[in-house]
């Protein structure tokens, strides 16, 4: 087991044990437990030791063993025997937002409910209403976000079957019998919401591919399963599909289970231009007509080793799997015109990053040997201001300690540097968190909405635009809100937005949370387009959470943006003129032309 894995069993334990009314005391020390170990940094064989485990602070003797249960054998009999004094569907009702573990309590005491299903009837029936603490209004938001629940259905971020979806490509391509492997899919084209998972593999062996495949750990079930297709359901609820072909037909079968329906509609009409029939098995020439009076003249296949191979068959430069939409790709790959699309190792540093001093899980010590050990030369600190209640944000006289903790960091570190930052509210008006004064101090200013989503477009759309316009914002976090299958993006006007980013030269984030993943691809060719620049943040709020930023490079080429566009690829020295450039509205041109240096041009 993974030591997430490890950690949402022991949270389930506390909210079991907290749905049988147990001490407090006694669920406390589970959830602390869940804590401790999701922030643990070593390995899961090392959980097998219990005296080890049980040194990690928040973590006792009892639930040592425990966890070295688990560690060792992927289950814990007590978890087995509590989970059995509860149905089976009890646990989904956690799933909906505003359902605690004492409501939760109150609708099985009271009205018998342990199934969302027999909650939606209650809600229909009046019945919910009528409990003690809840009302009309907390039945009306429990049936819509039951509603929500059922169109989300099969529908998973990309984040949530990551994982999973590499161990299983990993354990693929170290089969013996497997030649070449790859996910498919939405998966490869990056899209933030994914369905299923399409595996394909070339191999000469389909029987050993399939029965290994079939008989993974990560299956929880078998769907069906055939000589050269099968499908199982995986542990995190997603679907995956693999299918088995031949070295001959790998191109063809990656590229059709690539591209989208309408980006394969398009492939196949330019193949039947050359008189050609294109499927997901091999290029072949169209059927003569016997009956024709004319007959097409037909070019020569050509020998197809690859997926380039196939695109250049029908005159098209590679187009990359993140764009293989039908969103003018085509055209692109017609005229040479593709960027050159962002890759991992163009990132230098990233900037918005929590600790401890608001709803973070490590020091920033920790943070920034995190962020070293991934090869960044920088890294900024932004942890929540003071209106962010929910999230313990800091207030002016400890935003200042951070300030100086940093100052004095900076003077220890060799080739790396902390940059000092605050994610500041922005307050319903379109003001600040803080005064001017106070974020004078910092070294950048990200600004965000966390509070009074439901304004009207208008309204939501001045409030951004006024924070906007103060010259000591750096950059917009998540500017629409979004949070994938579970909130929808409040009400906002994105072009008027990146407008104002245009003319005041402020910095848009692409949030690489899987949750968020905000700004969406779909905007970033207008905000090309206009000049604005984009920053890929990780919002991390643990170490771990760093790795997101790989996420946000998936969706930087699936906004076709490249080196250029991305503030965060200019190395440590330039970085800190731009961001000194950008906290001097009459910054002399010069200074804004060194920065972009080379790395493409800073939006004045």
């Amino acid at each position: 087991m993974t030591k997430e894995e490890i950690a949402g069993v022991l949270e389930k334990i506390a909210t079991l044990l907290e749905l049988k009314d147990e001490n407090p005391f006694k669920v406390r020390a589970y959830t602390n437990a869940a804590r401790a170990i999701e922030t643990f940094g070593g390995n899961v064989p090392n959980f097998q030791d219990e005296d080890a485990v049980a040194k990690v602070p928040g973590i006792g003797k009892s639930i040592a063993l425990k966890i070295k249960e688990l560690a060792a054998t992927g289950s814990l009999k007590y978890f087995e025997e509590l989970s059995a004094e509860f149905p089976v569907g009890i646990m989904e009702l956690f799933s909906l937002p505003g359902l605690g573990a004492k409501k939760i309590k109150a609708l099985y005491d009271r009205l018998g409910i342990d199934s969302i299903e027999q909650l939606q009837k209650a809600c229909e029936d009046g019945r919910v209403a009528e409990l003690p603490g809840f009302g009309q209004t907390t039945q009306q938001k429990l049936c819509e976000s039951i509603a929500k629940r059922a169109a989300h259905a099969g529908s998973f971020q990309f984040g949530q079957v990551a994982a999973e979806a590499e161990r299983l490509r990993s354990d693929l391509t170290a089969h013996d019998a497997a030649l070449q492997v790859d996910i498919a899919g939405s998966y490869r084209r990056r899209k933030e919401i994914v369905h299923d998972l399409d595996f394909l593999v070339a191999t000469k062996k389909p029987e050993a591919i399939m029965a290994f495949f079939v008989s993974h750990p990560l299956v929880e079930s078998i769907i069906a399963q055939g000589p050269t297709k099968s499908s199982v359901r995986l542990r995190s609820g997603v679907q995956c599909d693999l299918r088995v072909v031949s070295t001959a037909e790998y191109p063809f079968a990656l590229a059709y289970f690539t591209g989208n329906k309408e980006h394969n509609i398009e492939l196949r009409s330019r193949a039947l231009q050359r008189g050609w029939t294109l499927n997901e098995y091999r290029l072949a020439p169209v059927p003569i007509d016997s009956k024709a009076k004319k007959k097409k003249p037909v070019e020569k296949i050509p020998k197809i080793n690859d997926e380039a191979g196939l695109y250049r068959a029908v005159d098209l430069d590679f187009i990359p799997p993140e764009l293989r939409e039908n969103w003018g790709e085509f055209e692109a790959a017609e005229k040479h015109s593709f960027p050159k699309l962002l890759e991992k190792e163009n990132l230098r540093g990233t900037f918005h990053c929590h600790t401890t001093a608001s709803d973070g899980h490590n020091s920033i010590e920790e943070m920034a040997e995190a962020a070293q050990a991934l090869g960044l030369e920088y890294l900024g600190i932004a942890d929540h201001s003071r209106s962010s209640i929910q999230a313990n944000g800091i207030d002016e006289p400890k935003l200042r300690f951070q300030i100086a903790t940093i100052r004095k960091l900076n003077e220890k570190l060799h080739g790396f540097r902390l940059f000092a930052g605050i994610e500041c509210d922005i307050l319903r008006d379109g003001s600040l968190d803080f005064p001017d004064d106070v974020l004078t101090q910092l070294d950048y200013v990200i600004v965000s909405v966390h509070s009074v989503f439901n304004l009207s477009e208008t309204e939501m759309t001045q409030r951004v635009i006024r924070a906007i316009e103060n010259p000591l914002v750096t950059m917009l976090a998540h500017p629409t809100g979004r949070l994938l299958l579970k909130r929808e993006p409040y009400q906002i006007d994105i072009p008027a937005i990146l407008d104002a980013a245009a003319r005041t030269g402020t910095w848009i984030e692409l949030n690489a949370a899987p949750k968020r993943l905000d700004l969406d691809w779909r905007w970033w060719p207008l905000a090309k387009q206009k000049g604005v620049k984009c920053v890929i943040n990780p919002d991390a709020h643990r170490t771990e959470r760093l790795q997101d930023l790989s996420f946000g490079i998936g969706i930087a080429r699936k906004g076709w943006l490249a080196k250029d566009d991305v503030m965060n690829c200019l190395p440590l020295g330039k970085i800190e003129v731009a961001l000194r450039a950008k906290r001097e509205p009459y910054a002399e041109k010069s200074e804004l032309d060194a920065a972009a240096g080379g790395e493409g041009r800073l939006t004045t």
